[in-house]
Protein backbone atom coordinates (compact mmCIF):
# COMPACT_ATOMS: atom_id res chain seq x y z
CA UNK A 1 0.00 0.00 0.00
CA UNK A 2 2.90 2.35 0.77
CA UNK A 3 4.35 1.62 -2.67
CA UNK A 4 1.03 2.38 -4.37
CA UNK A 5 0.68 5.69 -2.51
CA UNK A 6 4.23 6.73 -3.43
CA UNK A 7 3.74 5.77 -7.09
CA UNK A 8 0.46 7.68 -7.29
CA UNK A 9 2.10 10.75 -5.75
CA UNK A 10 4.61 10.64 -8.65
CA UNK A 11 1.73 10.73 -11.13
CA UNK A 12 1.64 7.05 -12.08
CA UNK A 13 -1.56 5.19 -12.83
CA UNK A 14 -1.53 2.57 -10.08
CA UNK A 15 -3.37 -0.67 -9.28
CA UNK A 16 -3.11 -3.00 -6.29
CA UNK A 17 -3.71 -6.73 -6.73
CA UNK A 18 -4.64 -8.36 -3.40
CA UNK A 19 -5.46 -12.06 -3.08
CA UNK A 20 -7.25 -11.68 0.26
CA UNK A 21 -10.73 -10.25 0.73
CA UNK A 22 -9.46 -7.13 2.50
CA UNK A 23 -6.22 -5.13 2.16
CA UNK A 24 -3.72 -4.88 4.99
CA UNK A 25 -1.84 -8.16 4.80
CA UNK A 26 -0.71 -9.72 8.07
CA UNK A 27 -1.45 -6.47 9.94
CA UNK A 28 -5.16 -7.32 10.00
CA UNK A 29 -4.57 -10.03 12.60
CA UNK A 30 -1.81 -8.25 14.57
CA UNK A 31 -4.06 -6.68 17.19
CA UNK A 32 -1.17 -5.99 19.59
CA UNK A 33 0.46 -2.56 19.68
CA UNK A 34 4.03 -1.49 18.91
CA UNK A 35 3.60 -0.53 15.26
CA UNK A 36 4.41 2.94 13.93
CA UNK A 37 6.98 4.02 16.51
CA UNK A 38 9.51 4.98 13.83
CA UNK A 39 7.17 6.30 11.13
CA UNK A 40 4.49 8.01 13.22
CA UNK A 41 6.15 8.36 16.64
CA UNK A 42 3.28 6.60 18.40
CA UNK A 43 2.16 3.09 19.30
CA UNK A 44 -0.47 1.67 16.97
CA UNK A 45 -2.06 -1.75 16.61
CA UNK A 46 -1.65 -3.57 13.30
CA UNK A 47 -5.16 -2.73 12.01
CA UNK A 48 -4.71 0.93 13.02
CA UNK A 49 -1.40 1.11 11.13
CA UNK A 50 -2.89 -0.48 8.01
CA UNK A 51 -5.98 1.75 8.21
CA UNK A 52 -3.87 4.87 7.72
CA UNK A 53 -2.61 3.59 4.37
CA UNK A 54 -6.08 2.37 3.40
CA UNK A 55 -7.44 5.89 3.96
CA UNK A 56 -4.71 7.31 1.71
CA UNK A 57 -5.60 4.80 -1.01
CA UNK A 58 -9.25 5.87 -0.85
CA UNK A 59 -8.37 9.58 -0.93
CA UNK A 60 -6.19 9.06 -4.01
CA UNK A 61 -8.71 6.82 -5.74
CA UNK A 62 -6.26 3.93 -6.16
CA UNK A 63 -8.22 0.80 -7.18
CA UNK A 64 -7.67 -2.41 -5.20
CA UNK A 65 -8.48 -5.72 -6.88
CA UNK A 66 -9.27 -7.81 -3.79
CA UNK A 67 -9.86 -11.55 -3.88
CA UNK A 68 -7.68 -11.69 -6.98
CA UNK A 69 -5.04 -14.39 -7.36
CA UNK A 70 -2.03 -14.02 -9.70
CA UNK A 71 -1.60 -17.13 -11.84
CA UNK A 72 1.40 -16.10 -13.96
CA UNK A 73 3.76 -13.22 -14.68
CA UNK A 74 5.61 -12.64 -17.93
CA UNK A 75 7.39 -9.81 -19.69
CA UNK A 76 6.59 -8.98 -23.31
CA UNK A 77 7.66 -5.99 -25.39
CA UNK A 78 8.77 -4.00 -22.35
CA UNK A 79 5.54 -4.62 -20.41
CA UNK A 80 4.81 -6.91 -17.49
CA UNK A 81 1.72 -9.04 -18.14
CA UNK A 82 -0.09 -10.52 -15.15
CA UNK A 83 -2.56 -13.37 -15.54
CA UNK A 84 -5.13 -12.91 -12.78
CA UNK A 85 -8.22 -14.73 -11.55
CA UNK A 86 -11.11 -13.77 -9.31
CA UNK A 87 -14.73 -14.82 -8.81
CA UNK A 88 -16.23 -11.85 -10.66
CA UNK A 89 -14.11 -11.61 -13.83
CA UNK A 90 -12.76 -15.13 -14.08
CA UNK A 91 -9.34 -15.17 -15.74
CA UNK A 92 -8.16 -11.80 -17.04
CA UNK A 93 -4.95 -9.90 -17.78
CA UNK A 94 -3.30 -6.73 -16.55
CA UNK A 95 -0.26 -5.08 -18.14
CA UNK A 96 2.08 -2.49 -16.63
CA UNK A 97 5.29 -0.70 -17.48
CA UNK A 98 6.66 -1.29 -13.97
CA UNK A 99 5.73 -3.77 -11.27
CA UNK A 100 6.34 -3.78 -7.51
CA UNK A 101 6.34 -7.22 -5.88
CA UNK A 102 5.10 -6.75 -2.31
CA UNK A 103 4.05 -10.37 -1.78
CA UNK A 104 5.28 -10.74 1.79
CA UNK A 105 6.47 -14.02 3.23
CA UNK A 106 5.15 -17.38 4.39
CA UNK A 107 5.85 -19.46 7.50
CA UNK A 108 7.95 -22.60 7.63
CA UNK A 109 5.96 -25.72 8.49
CA UNK A 110 6.69 -28.82 10.59
CA UNK A 111 7.73 -30.73 7.46
CA UNK A 112 10.33 -28.07 6.65
CA UNK A 113 12.05 -28.43 10.03
CA UNK A 114 12.02 -32.25 9.98
CA UNK A 115 10.16 -33.06 13.19
CA UNK A 116 9.70 -36.83 13.58
CA UNK A 117 6.40 -38.49 14.37
CA UNK A 118 2.90 -38.73 12.97
CA UNK A 119 0.88 -35.88 11.49
CA UNK A 120 -1.92 -35.47 14.05
CA UNK A 121 -4.26 -32.53 14.48
CA UNK A 122 -2.98 -29.80 16.76
CA UNK A 123 0.15 -28.67 14.91
CA UNK A 124 -0.14 -25.06 13.75
CA UNK A 125 2.12 -22.27 12.57
CA UNK A 126 2.10 -19.20 14.81
CA UNK A 127 0.41 -17.11 12.11
CA UNK A 128 -2.41 -19.63 11.80
CA UNK A 129 -2.95 -19.58 15.56
CA UNK A 130 -2.95 -15.79 15.45
CA UNK A 131 -5.67 -15.85 12.79
CA UNK A 132 -7.75 -18.42 14.69
CA UNK A 133 -7.62 -16.51 17.98
CA UNK A 134 -7.67 -12.88 16.84
CA UNK A 135 -9.90 -13.05 13.75
CA UNK A 136 -12.06 -16.16 14.08
CA UNK A 137 -12.35 -16.33 17.86
CA UNK A 138 -11.26 -19.95 18.24
CA UNK A 139 -8.89 -21.30 20.88
CA UNK A 140 -6.84 -24.06 19.19
CA UNK A 141 -5.85 -25.86 22.39
CA UNK A 142 -5.50 -25.82 26.17
CA UNK A 143 -1.98 -27.17 26.72
CA UNK A 144 0.47 -25.52 24.33
CA UNK A 145 4.14 -25.80 23.41
CA UNK A 146 5.81 -23.11 21.28
CA UNK A 147 8.69 -24.25 19.05
CA UNK A 148 10.87 -21.33 17.99
CA UNK A 149 11.13 -17.85 19.44
CA UNK A 150 10.21 -15.69 16.46
CA UNK A 151 8.22 -12.55 17.21
CA UNK A 152 4.84 -14.01 16.24
CA UNK A 153 5.53 -17.08 18.39
CA UNK A 154 6.39 -14.92 21.40
CA UNK A 155 3.34 -12.73 20.92
CA UNK A 156 1.06 -15.76 20.57
CA UNK A 157 2.52 -17.33 23.71
CA UNK A 158 1.25 -14.28 25.58
CA UNK A 159 -2.06 -14.25 23.71
CA UNK A 160 -2.76 -17.91 24.44
CA UNK A 161 -1.98 -17.34 28.12
CA UNK A 162 -4.37 -14.38 28.20
CA UNK A 163 -7.11 -16.51 26.60
CA UNK A 164 -6.78 -19.16 29.31
CA UNK A 165 -4.47 -21.72 27.72
CA UNK A 166 -1.43 -23.04 29.55
CA UNK A 167 1.83 -22.42 27.70
CA UNK A 168 4.31 -24.97 29.05
CA UNK A 169 7.29 -23.31 27.41
CA UNK A 170 9.00 -21.81 24.39
CA UNK A 171 11.80 -23.95 22.93
CA UNK A 172 14.49 -22.30 20.80
CA UNK A 173 17.17 -24.36 19.04
CA UNK A 174 19.70 -21.52 19.02
CA UNK A 175 21.56 -20.00 21.99
CA UNK A 176 19.62 -16.72 21.84
CA UNK A 177 16.02 -15.71 21.06
CA UNK A 178 15.03 -15.13 17.43
CA UNK A 179 12.58 -12.36 18.31
CA UNK A 180 12.99 -8.80 19.52
CA UNK A 181 14.20 -8.43 23.10
CA UNK A 182 11.18 -6.28 23.97
CA UNK A 183 8.91 -9.18 22.98
CA UNK A 184 10.93 -11.63 25.09
CA UNK A 185 10.46 -9.37 28.11
CA UNK A 186 6.83 -8.32 27.53
CA UNK A 187 5.50 -11.68 26.32
CA UNK A 188 7.51 -14.27 28.26
CA UNK A 189 9.12 -12.72 31.35
CA UNK A 190 6.05 -10.68 32.31
CA UNK A 191 3.82 -13.77 32.08
CA UNK A 192 6.24 -16.29 33.62
CA UNK A 193 6.44 -18.36 30.45
CA UNK A 194 9.72 -20.31 30.44
CA UNK A 195 12.16 -19.92 27.54
CA UNK A 196 14.41 -22.92 26.86
CA UNK A 197 17.42 -22.07 24.69
CA UNK A 198 19.55 -24.67 22.89
CA UNK A 199 16.48 -26.93 22.92
CA UNK A 200 14.11 -28.28 20.29
CA UNK A 201 11.20 -30.63 19.69
CA UNK A 202 12.49 -33.93 18.32
CA UNK A 203 9.26 -35.93 18.06
CA UNK A 204 5.50 -35.42 18.07
CA UNK A 205 3.34 -38.03 19.83
CA UNK A 206 -0.27 -38.83 19.01
CA UNK A 207 -2.26 -40.14 16.05
CA UNK A 208 -5.59 -38.31 15.85
CA UNK A 209 -4.55 -35.40 18.07
CA UNK A 210 -1.25 -34.26 19.57
CA UNK A 211 -0.78 -35.86 22.99
CA UNK A 212 2.72 -34.64 23.74
CA UNK A 213 6.17 -33.91 22.36
CA UNK A 214 9.70 -35.04 23.08
CA UNK A 215 12.08 -32.15 23.66
CA UNK A 216 15.84 -32.31 23.99
CA UNK A 217 18.97 -30.20 24.18
CA UNK A 218 21.21 -29.50 21.20
CA UNK A 219 24.96 -28.99 21.19
CA UNK A 220 27.52 -27.66 18.71
CA UNK A 221 26.31 -27.82 15.12
CA UNK A 222 22.72 -28.03 16.43
CA UNK A 223 23.17 -31.77 16.98
CA UNK A 224 20.96 -33.48 19.62
CA UNK A 225 22.62 -34.17 22.98
CA UNK A 226 22.20 -37.81 23.93
CA UNK A 227 20.27 -38.52 27.12
CA UNK A 228 18.69 -35.06 27.28
CA UNK A 229 15.26 -36.04 25.89
CA UNK A 230 12.16 -35.61 28.00
CA UNK A 231 8.43 -35.96 27.32
CA UNK A 232 6.16 -32.93 27.69
CA UNK A 233 2.36 -33.49 27.51
CA UNK A 234 0.42 -31.03 25.34
CA UNK A 235 -2.48 -30.92 22.88
CA UNK A 236 -1.12 -28.12 20.67
CA UNK A 237 2.27 -27.48 19.08
CA UNK A 238 2.76 -23.94 17.73
CA UNK A 239 5.59 -23.43 15.23
CA UNK A 240 7.49 -20.15 15.01
CA UNK A 241 10.46 -21.46 13.06
CA UNK A 242 11.14 -18.76 10.51
CA UNK A 243 9.69 -16.96 7.51
CA UNK A 244 10.39 -17.41 3.80
CA UNK A 245 9.93 -14.50 1.33
CA UNK A 246 7.17 -15.34 -1.17
CA UNK A 247 8.73 -14.93 -4.62
CA UNK A 248 7.50 -17.97 -6.57
CA UNK A 249 5.72 -15.68 -9.03
CA UNK A 250 9.07 -14.21 -10.13
CA UNK A 251 10.74 -17.55 -10.94
CA UNK A 252 9.84 -17.61 -14.68
CA UNK A 253 11.44 -14.18 -15.17
CA UNK A 254 14.92 -15.33 -14.16
CA UNK A 255 15.40 -12.58 -11.58
CA UNK A 256 18.70 -12.79 -9.68
CA UNK A 257 17.98 -13.88 -6.09
CA UNK A 258 20.05 -13.55 -2.92
CA UNK A 259 20.18 -16.92 -1.08
CA UNK A 260 20.90 -15.12 2.20
CA UNK A 261 17.66 -13.10 2.15
CA UNK A 262 15.46 -15.26 -0.06
CA UNK A 263 14.52 -12.14 -2.04
CA UNK A 264 15.70 -10.47 -5.25
CA UNK A 265 19.03 -8.69 -5.57
CA UNK A 266 18.16 -4.97 -5.73
CA UNK A 267 19.73 -1.52 -5.83
CA UNK A 268 18.85 1.36 -3.48
CA UNK A 269 15.71 2.08 -5.56
CA UNK A 270 14.54 -1.50 -4.88
CA UNK A 271 14.87 -2.36 -8.58
CA UNK A 272 15.84 -5.97 -9.27
CA UNK A 273 18.22 -7.31 -11.91
CA UNK A 274 15.27 -7.14 -14.32
CA UNK A 275 14.63 -3.47 -15.24
CA UNK A 276 11.15 -2.36 -14.22
CA UNK A 277 10.65 -5.07 -11.60
CA UNK A 278 10.85 -3.82 -8.02
CA UNK A 279 10.61 -5.58 -4.68
CA UNK A 280 9.89 -4.35 -1.16
CA UNK A 281 8.85 -5.36 2.33
CA UNK A 282 9.06 -8.95 3.49
CA UNK A 283 9.21 -10.22 -0.09
CA UNK A 284 12.64 -8.57 -0.28
CA UNK A 285 13.90 -9.67 3.14
CA UNK A 286 12.26 -10.47 6.47
CA UNK A 287 11.89 -7.26 8.49
CA UNK A 288 11.40 -6.85 12.21
CA UNK A 289 9.69 -3.44 11.99
CA UNK A 290 6.68 -2.63 9.81
CA UNK A 291 8.00 0.94 9.58
CA UNK A 292 10.93 -0.36 7.52
CA UNK A 293 8.50 -2.33 5.35
CA UNK A 294 6.62 0.89 4.58
CA UNK A 295 9.86 2.77 3.92
CA UNK A 296 11.08 0.21 1.38
CA UNK A 297 7.62 0.25 -0.20
CA UNK A 298 7.76 4.02 -0.63
CA UNK A 299 11.22 3.79 -2.20
CA UNK A 300 10.06 1.05 -4.59
CA UNK A 301 6.81 2.79 -5.52
CA UNK A 302 8.42 6.14 -6.27
CA UNK A 303 11.20 4.52 -8.32
CA UNK A 304 8.69 2.35 -10.21
CA UNK A 305 6.70 5.43 -11.20
CA UNK A 306 9.87 7.17 -12.38
CA UNK A 307 10.91 4.10 -14.38
CA UNK A 308 7.53 3.85 -16.11
CA UNK A 309 7.88 7.51 -17.08
CA UNK A 310 11.48 7.30 -18.39
CA UNK A 311 12.39 3.72 -19.22
CA UNK A 312 15.58 4.42 -21.15
CA UNK A 313 17.57 5.66 -18.17
CA UNK A 314 20.78 3.66 -17.86
CA UNK A 315 21.97 2.28 -14.55
CA UNK A 316 25.54 2.22 -13.32
CA UNK A 317 25.54 -0.22 -10.41
CA UNK A 318 28.36 -1.54 -8.25
CA UNK A 319 28.10 -4.39 -5.72
CA UNK A 320 27.75 -3.78 -1.98
CA UNK A 321 29.94 -6.46 -0.40
CA UNK A 322 29.32 -7.59 3.20
CA UNK A 323 32.24 -8.19 5.55
CA UNK A 324 32.73 -9.14 9.18
CA UNK A 325 29.79 -10.16 11.36
CA UNK A 326 27.05 -9.31 8.84
CA UNK A 327 24.49 -11.91 7.87
CA UNK A 328 23.31 -9.82 4.91
CA UNK A 329 22.75 -6.28 3.70
CA UNK A 330 20.02 -4.88 1.42
CA UNK A 331 20.39 -3.41 -1.19
CA UNK A 332 23.04 -5.67 -2.66
CA UNK A 333 23.99 -3.11 -5.32
CA UNK A 334 24.23 0.70 -5.43
CA UNK A 335 23.28 2.67 -8.54
CA UNK A 336 25.72 5.56 -9.02
CA UNK A 337 23.46 7.17 -11.64
CA UNK A 338 20.71 7.67 -9.05
CA UNK A 339 21.16 10.73 -6.86
CA UNK A 340 19.95 11.02 -3.29
CA UNK A 341 19.86 8.91 -0.14
CA UNK A 342 20.89 5.26 0.02
CA UNK A 343 19.12 3.31 2.79
CA UNK A 344 20.75 0.04 3.84
CA UNK A 345 19.02 -2.63 5.94
CA UNK A 346 21.16 -5.31 7.55
CA UNK A 347 21.33 -8.09 10.12
CA UNK A 348 24.27 -9.24 12.21
CA UNK A 349 25.32 -12.88 12.41
CA UNK A 350 25.53 -12.73 16.21
CA UNK A 351 25.13 -10.51 19.25
CA UNK A 352 27.92 -7.93 19.40
CA UNK A 353 28.80 -5.40 22.10
CA UNK A 354 30.34 -2.02 21.25
CA UNK A 355 30.15 -2.77 17.53
CA UNK A 356 31.12 -0.50 14.65
CA UNK A 357 29.53 -0.48 11.21
CA UNK A 358 31.75 0.79 8.41
CA UNK A 359 30.89 1.67 4.82
CA UNK A 360 33.91 2.18 2.62
CA UNK A 361 35.25 2.28 -0.90
CA UNK A 362 38.67 0.69 -0.91
CA UNK A 363 40.55 2.11 2.08
CA UNK A 364 38.41 5.24 2.24
CA UNK A 365 35.79 5.13 5.02
CA UNK A 366 32.62 6.86 3.81
CA UNK A 367 30.53 6.36 6.95
CA UNK A 368 30.96 4.89 10.41
CA UNK A 369 28.33 4.21 13.07
CA UNK A 370 28.77 2.72 16.53
CA UNK A 371 26.32 0.49 18.40
CA UNK A 372 26.27 -0.28 22.12
CA UNK A 373 24.79 -3.69 21.33
CA UNK A 374 23.46 -5.24 18.15
CA UNK A 375 21.51 -8.50 17.86
CA UNK A 376 20.72 -10.80 14.91
CA UNK A 377 17.02 -10.67 15.80
CA UNK A 378 16.88 -6.95 14.95
CA UNK A 379 16.94 -5.37 11.50
CA UNK A 380 19.52 -2.59 11.44
CA UNK A 381 19.25 0.52 9.30
CA UNK A 382 21.82 3.05 8.11
CA UNK A 383 21.72 5.67 5.34
CA UNK A 384 24.11 7.92 3.46
CA UNK A 385 24.00 10.28 0.49
CA UNK A 386 25.34 9.32 -2.93
CA UNK A 387 27.36 12.55 -2.91
CA UNK A 388 29.81 10.70 -0.63
CA UNK A 389 30.58 8.15 -3.35
CA UNK A 390 33.86 8.64 -5.26
CA UNK A 391 33.40 8.34 -9.05
CA UNK A 392 36.17 5.73 -9.42
CA UNK A 393 34.63 3.22 -6.98
CA UNK A 394 34.33 -0.32 -8.39
CA UNK A 395 32.56 -1.74 -5.34
CA UNK A 396 31.44 -0.74 -1.86
CA UNK A 397 32.04 -2.63 1.36
CA UNK A 398 29.90 -2.71 4.49
CA UNK A 399 31.55 -4.30 7.51
CA UNK A 400 30.39 -4.95 11.06
CA UNK A 401 33.16 -5.22 13.66
CA UNK A 402 33.07 -5.88 17.37
CA UNK A 403 34.57 -3.09 19.50
CA UNK A 404 37.86 -4.68 20.51
CA UNK A 405 38.54 -6.00 17.03
CA UNK A 406 37.79 -2.62 15.45
CA UNK A 407 40.18 -0.86 17.83
CA UNK A 408 42.91 -3.35 16.97
CA UNK A 409 42.35 -2.75 13.26
CA UNK A 410 42.48 1.00 13.77
CA UNK A 411 45.96 0.78 15.33
CA UNK A 412 47.36 -0.85 12.21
Amino acid sequence: MAAAVAACERGARTYIVEREARPGGILKQCIHDGFGLVLYGEKLTGPEYAHRDILLLKEMGIPILTGTFPLALEQKEGLFRLTLQNSEQGIFYLSAGALVAATGCRERTSRQVFIHGERPAGIYTAGTVQNLVNIRGYLPGRECIILGSGDIGLIMARRLRLEGANVAGVYEIRPEPAGLMRNVVQCLHDYNIPLHLNSTVTRVHGRQRVKGVTVGAVGPGLRPVGGSDCYVPCDTLVLSVGLIPENDLLDPLGVEMDPRTGGPVVDQNMMSSLPGLFSCGNALHVNTLVDYVSESGKLAGAAAADFADQKNKERLTVPLVTRGALLYAVPQRVDFSSQGKVVIYFRSSGTLAEASLLIRCGRRILLQKKYTVIRPSETGRISFDTSLLPPDCDYLEIELLEGERHEANSVH
